[in-house]
């Protein structure tokens, strides 16, 4: 309360507590008097104005960005629109989204993705593609299709590991699914060194599908999309590393009337923001997908993810290959999950469109339900990131890569296997999930069917030696080293 007097302390002795501090009664007394005249000063002026207008003077509504400026015009023009409307404005919009014009990534920015915290990631993942490379015939070609690809340094990973296989140079091209131009011209950078500037408008002539064309540092051609029907058909490994969780959502709340969907409006009246969310006032057109039979009372729907893994699941049907989806996500447990991100801190999803990203956690079992009904492909998980990671043999690579680290790249190494793999961190937080061709596993072959990463290898060792009987007198037995026990006395 401005204008009251700073509260007086003064210490009494306690044989109990020694020094205890007790407020002064004379300062009490003069507090409690200053709050009334506050009390009934309030009550006077509040029956003289408008309500809204006087609490919106004690309590400033967030800040007005450049989008709700064109949100509200909208609105008031239209009418509500759905959360999955208003995720995509704020995410996308070409002149005010939030991916749109600045680099979100890294501890600079509002979040801190795999890739950046660690090698491993990207080159088990780059592993991952040799695998399913393999395990289709190896054909002449191989195309790695990110989605959404950030910085490009999960690409840069996955490039560094195909040039450690000599049977795999001049089979891989790059092809990076980015509607940034911002995010792009980073990529460029990081891929080629270079930020190359395009002869021509190329951004306005609508006919090639391909908005920029490159090659890596290691003559990798790479070619960026705004759309992943864009992409070329053929043997393709799909990599969508949080990409998902961006996607729109519709969100659905079950009344006595059955399902509504709730909107975001405007909010001219005392709430803390300038828009809120109301519910439908009968069901929506969305409503068609929820499924049937569903429990949960409060529902997050993303139509655009389940779109995304047929055209996938159609692809690798007919032109081979798989794909490989990593994000926070649940197995249709969860209800309410959309919330907002700045600075690393949770932002709310209302306030001040555009300045912070907002994300859902993937339903994968709605992704599973959606490719259920396409032949000729196979889902596998979800399984945690810790899980996956340790079966593609992230310990052994941590060794491989402590050997030549010196003592700050240990410690750098290790905490990021530790953010990575822990369970309290990302380790169970975040899932996988793939799609590939039903196939079984070759005649005589251990290799199971699915795919790198769902299951636990298991190595068995077999040896060949000469006939022979221990030295006389020596307790070492006849079998090779490591087929026995050492037993130390």
């Amino acid at each position: 309360l401005r204008g009251c007097p700073k509260h007086e302390f003064r210490h009494f002795p306690d044989r109990n507590r020694e020094n205890r501090t007790v407020i002064a009664r004379d300062s009490a007394a003069e507090t409690l008097r200053r709050i009334m005249m506050f009390v009934r000063m309030f009550l006077s002026v509040r029956t003289a104005v408008n309500s809204g207008v006087f609490l919106r003077r004690l309590h400033q509504k967030s800040g007005e960005m450049e989008l709700l400026r064109q949100l509200r015009a909208r609105l008031k023009a239209t009418g509500p629109i759905t959360v999955a409307d208003y995720m995509r404005e704020v995410l996308t919009n070409p002149a005010a989204g939030y991916y749109m014009h600045k680099d979100v990534f890294g501890t600079q920015g509002d979040f801190i993705t795999s890739p950046e915290i660690s090698q491993m990631f990207g080159e088990l993942l780059g592993v991952w593609c040799v695998n399913e490379w393999m395990l289709g015939g190896s054909p002449k070609s191989m195309q790695v299709v990110e989605l959404g690809p950030g910085r490009g340094t999960l690409a840069q990973d996955m490039l560094r590991v195909f040039q450690q296989f000599p049977m795999m140079q001049g089979v891989v091209s790059l092809h990076l699914v980015e509607v940034s131009p911002k995010m792009a011209a980073m990529q460029e950078e990081r891929l080629t060194g270079a930020i190359k500037e395009d002869k021509g408008n190329s951004k306005a002539s609508g006919e090639d599908v391909v908005y920029k064309r490159r090659r890596t540092t290691a003559g990798v051609p790479v070619c960026w999309y705004r759309d992943v029907q864009d992409v070329p058909h053929g043997f393709s490994c799909y990599i969508a590393h949080e990409f998902l969780d961006a996607l729109p959502v519709h969100k659905f709340q079950r009344t006595p009337q059955g399902w509504r969907e709730v909107l975001v409006d405007v909010d001219d009246g005392d709430g803390p923001h300038h828009l809120r969310f109301v519910l439908s006032q009968s069901p929506t057109p969305a409503s068609r997908f929820i499924q049937a039979g569903e429990k949960r009372d409060h529902l997050e729907v993303c139509p655009q993810a389940g779109v995304l893994v047929q055209h996938l699941a159609d692809r690798i049907a007919g032109h081979r290959g798989a794909a490989l989806l990593a994000d926070y996500g649940h197995d249709g447990t969860k209800t309410d999950t959309l919330r907002g991100f700045r600075s690393h801190q949770l932002h709310e999803v209302l306030q001040e469109p555009g300045s912070a990203d907002l994300t859902a956690d993937v339903d994968f079992s709605y992704l599973r339900h959606m490719c259920a009904v396409k032949d000729k492909v196979v889902t596998h998980g979800p399984i945690t990131q810790r899980e996956f990671l340790e079966n593609m043999g992230i310990e052994l690579r941590l060794q491989v890569l402590q050997q030549n680290a010196d003592e700050s790249q240990r410690k750098d190494l290790l905490s990021g296997y530790d953010m990575l793999t822990h369970p309290d961190k990302m380790g169970e937080r975040f899932k996988f999930f793939s799609i590939t061709q039903q196939r079984e596993p070759n005649r005589g072959s251990r290799t199971p069917a699915e795919p790198a990463g769902f299951y636990r290898l298991e190595f068995k060792f077999f040896s060949i030696t000469q006939q022979r009987e221990p030295n006389r007198g020596s307790r070492t037995p006849a079998e090779p080293a490591g087929f026995y026990r050492l037993e130390f006395k």
